[in-house]
Formats: structure tokens, sequence, C-alpha cells
């Protein structure tokens, strides 16, 4: 049954109030539960690359734009994201002010916990294809994760039930319309599951050669049957999702970090800055200086967004 948002919308109160007052300098409030955090941004944002984990987002108030390959997800409030494997993402926050602050709230999803609910419910069809997905949320999800904030600030309390709720929303995930795409996480020697070992082994040494030989050993395939289920489970290659995982965090470092173009280049195992400036080009659209200066100004042109919504 879909989620209806209104304007009184306890779950909404309790995560803003959370939020706004856990809030990081990058938009992220942590959470004491595993695996959850909550997002807040007052204006819309740049384009932002990620490898995504698979994930649930719920979002409460404004809007959001996800893009995966050549296919894009607008969603707003009353809405849900599922991400159900680790795929390259472009996403920015589309609508969001001041006054009316995006905030979402964004789970993990936890291989172990889908694995042991999917011993006790049983068959469950597989649904392998659309790695991303956008629905309405519905009601005993958004039931769930009111009951789960509403303990935030409840440590006793928290400790007993916290563990107990955060499995109550893998349940209603799995029984719910999109359970074959998630069950895949827990079934053990899945191919999904096997796939996950070899990502780890990428996101562990990114910046590092990596033999696909080694990635199909991790996996637990034959080298054929491995580059067949990888792709079809990340929409990519190995080696293009190395090559990913390298870029983003370059685009961090530099970014976030102040790092020069050769420095983050190296540091993410690139040995030709020239190469690395291609490949860059390449991914964002631009080359790393001029994407890093355009960067920044769509910053100080947020921050005087801002400065106005709060103004007005």
């Amino acid at each position: 049954m879909p989620y209806q948002t209104a304007m009184t919308d306890p779950l909404l109160d309790h995560a803003r109030r959370y939020a706004d007052a856990h809030i990081d300098p990058t938009g992220v409030a942590a959470t004491p539960v595993a695996g959850m955090v909550i997002l807040r941004e007052t204006a819309p944002t740049m384009l932002q690359f990620a490898i995504s984990k698979p994930l649930m987002a719920l979002v409460l108030q404004g809007s959001k734009r996800v893009t995966m390959g050549n296919r894009s997800f607008d969603f707003g409030a009353g809405e849900s994201l599922l991400i159900t494997t680790d795929v390259p993402t472009v996403s920015q926050v589309t609508t969001a002010s001041k006054v009316l602050p995006y905030y979402s709230m964004v789970l993990e999803l936890d291989p172990a916990v889908i694995s042991d609910l999917v011993d006790q419910i049983g068959q469950v069809p597989f649904e392998a294809d659309q790695p991303v997905r956008v629905d309405r949320t519905e009601t005993e999800i958004a039931d769930a994760a009111l009951r789960l904030v509403r303990l935030f600030d409840r440590p006793a309390a928290l400790a007993v039930l916290g563990e107990q709720l955060r499995r109550e929303l893998h349940y209603w995930l799995l029984a719910g319309r999109h359970g074959g795409a998630i069950r895949a996480l827990g079934v053990t020697d899945s191919h999904a599951q096997r796939i996950a070992r070899a990502v780890a082994l990428l996101r562990d040494h990114y910046a590092e050669p990596v033999r696909v030989e080694a990635l199909a050993a991790a996996a637990g395939m034959s080298l054929s049957a491995f580059h067949v289920h990888f792709r079809g489970i990340t929409s990519v290659t190995p080696l293009q999702f190395q090559k990913q995982l390298r870029l983003i965090e370059a685009r961090r470092r530099m970014l976030a970090q102040g790092e020069a173009i050769s420095d983050a280049a190296y540091s993410v195992g690139y040995e030709s800055v020239p190469h690395f400036t291609r490949e860059y080009g390449r991914m964002f659209g631009q080359p790393p200086a001029r994407d890093v200066r355009q960067a920044r100004a769509d910053r100080i042109e947020q921050s005087r967004y801002t400065s106005f919504q709060e103004n007005r």
C-alpha cells in the first residue's frame, strides 16, 4: 500500500528535527542505526557521481534525479529509490530550498539480514534485471522507519528495539513489490553474492592493478561466466568499474581536499597524467582543470542562492 505524505507527516517531522540537529558540512546526518543516514540539502546540488552500494532511499521532502546508463529516474516526497546492486550512478537534488529543504532517509541493505529473512520467508521469484527502481513508498516501510527514527534520541530503547526495526524494514522490502530483486542479495552463493565478492575486492584495491582472473576466482566463476554476470549485474565491465572508482575518488580528492591534478591521478593508480586527463574527460564531460573550476563556481553560485533564500 502506498505511503501518502502530508504537510504534517510525522516521519518527515522526526527526520527533519534529527537531521537539523546532527547535520555535517556535507549535508549528511549520521544516525545510531548501522547503515542509515539522513540527507539534507537546502538548494539544488551539482551532479554527484558514485558507484552506489545496494540501498533504499525514502524521499521525505524535495526531489531528486538519479541516472544509471541511459535511464533517468525522477522522484520526490512519498517515493523511494531502490538500488539492488553496486552500480555507477549520477545523482542530483533538483528541488530544495532553505524554507523547504530536501530530506531523505537512506538505508544500506544488509545481505546478512536479507539472507536470514530469505531462509524464513522461503521462495520468492528472482528478478535480476533493473538494478535501479523508483516507486511510491509503501505504508509498512514508512511506518517501520517512523518507529525507528523515534528511537534515535532514546539510546536505551534503541539498544533493545533498533536492530529489530532495522530487520523489519528489510522484511517489508522483501515482502513488497521488489522482493524478488532484493532476494538475490541474501541467497548464499547466488550470482549476486558471487559478484559482490569481486566488487568488494575492486573497492578495496581500486588503486592497484587487479587481474580479472583474480576477480573471477573471488567470485568462484570461470572467466567467461564472470564477464557475463559481472556486466549483467553492474551494467559495466570489471575494467570500467575500476576505472570509474578511480576517477570518482580522484574527483573527490580534487574538490574536497584541493589535491593537484597530478597528485590525485597518481594517488588513485594512474601512471600517466595525460592518460588520466583523457579518461576523466570522457567520464565527466570536460578535463579535470575545467571541471574543478566549474564545480567551484557552481558551489559559489549555490552558496549565493542559499544566502538569497535565507534573506528573503
